[in-house]
């Protein structure tokens, strides 16, 4: 399985970007990220253990410039902490396995999918296409992408 490190002691994979935000609890530029804009099928995984977090099923534009989901694939894949950082008191979101920061979730996304917005920045995830899944390990994920 090509699914990165295991832990947070192996980071040498990682670009400067991505440990500023996934470490520090840093945020990239909207519009100026690798995923905000991607339409392909697949799914999102913490880039630095590799595990699943997020499913393009999910994904909407929110007009943000950051990826937005409605949910992540697992409820316990992710966890919930209050922020306040910049006087702001919000909701941060962290991968549940590596404890790093992933963005933050709001209560302004769509209604019809309970109303949810996760905002996660592209530089604390690595997209699996659809058509990889199998032969990266993530087979098993593919459920996702059957027709109901």
């Amino acid at each position: 399985m090509n699914k990165q490190a295991t832990t947070k002691d192996d980071l040498s994979h990682l670009t400067e970007e991505q440990k500023a935000i996934t470490l520090h609890g840093g945020t990239e530029p909207p519009f100026k990220n690798a995923y905000w804009n991607e339409k392909r099928d697949g799914i999102y995984v913490d880039v630095i253990n590799g595990k699943p977090l997020f499913s393009s099923t999910d994904k909407f534009d929110s007009g943000t410039g950051w990826p937005s989901f409605t949910r992540p694939i697992q409820d316990n894949f992710v966890k919930d902490e209050v922020d306040t950082k910049y006087g702001m008191v919000r909701t941060e979101v962290k991968s549940a396995e590596t404890d790093s920061h992933l963005g933050h979730v709001f209560n302004d996304g769509p209604a019809e999918a309970g109303g949810l917005r996760y905002c996660i920045n592209s530089a604390s995830l690595r997209f699996i296409p659809k058509e990889k899944m199998e032969k990266e390990g993530y087979g098993e994920y593919l459920v996702l992408f059957d027709e109901e």
